[in-house]
């Protein structure tokens, strides 16, 4: 995991090195060579990310209220709080890091519509992975996991697809949408087990008084 993170900053943080020309020669095979009818559909594609972000998390709270059942609960809290986390490290990194887009920067490389932030890291892809790997932890089942990752994955290629990002900055929305969404997940497990643990301590009956109620009764 370590050599992933360090391959992604030599790729971000060295334009003129050989780590750079490797990402935007790559992007180039993906974007100059790319068929060009599959545009519209790529574009539809990176376009569905914001609504399904607000979306999925406004429909797993909403659920969550209807059942009223703590699963649920569960399940809305990993999921919403995987697109915030998600959201806020990405947008972070992209004003710290504050790197041009490829369009910017190479003239080869199409614009084929106008983006106002950074181009590291990619925050469509971050919230797509974000999005399929929390939905993979709160509902594990093959029907759940395959078309979610094969969507986010749709996702961070059709922004290479359509010129909006380096190679890099696709990766390390990958790594940072499903991290987080890891580490809420792992949380909500650490905060379920000790509210477990709590609620065993405070029902523990030291002098045995509810096992002699199932023997005489009190009445």
């Amino acid at each position: 995991m370590k050599n992933i993170y360090v391959l992604v900053f030599l790729m971000s943080f060295s334009p003129a090195g050989i780590s750079q020309n490797l990402d935007i020669e790559l992007l180039r095979d993906i974007h100059i060579e790319r068929n060009e009818r599959l545009d519209p559909p790529l574009t539809f594609i990176t376009n569905s990310v914001s609504p399904l972000s607000i979306a999925v998390p406004l429909g797993a709270v909403t659920y969550a209220l209807t059942q009223k059942d703590q699963e649920s609960r569960d399940d809305a809290v990993i999921i919403t709080s995987s697109v915030v986390l998600s959201g806020a490290i990405s947008l972070g990194l992209k004003y710290a890091v504050d790197r041009d887009r490829p369009f910017e920067t190479y003239g080869d490389i199409e614009n084929v519509s106008s983006s106002h932030t950074p181009s590291f890291p990619s925050g469509h892809t971050t919230h797509a992975f974000s999005l399929a790997t929390s939905l993979s932890l709160a509902y594990p089942r093959w029907y759940v996991i395959v078309p979610s990752y094969a969507w986010a994955g749709a996702v961070g290629y059709s922004r290479m697809h359509l010129g909006y990002h380096y190679p890099s900055d696709v990766l390390a929305g990958v790594l940072i949408g499903s991290g987080s969404s890891y580490l809420c997940y792992k949380i909500n497990q650490k905060i379920k087990e000790r509210n477990e643990n709590m609620r065993l301590t405070s029902s523990w009956d030291p002098i045995g008084f509810g096992q002699l109620t199932l023997i005489i009764p009190l009445d």
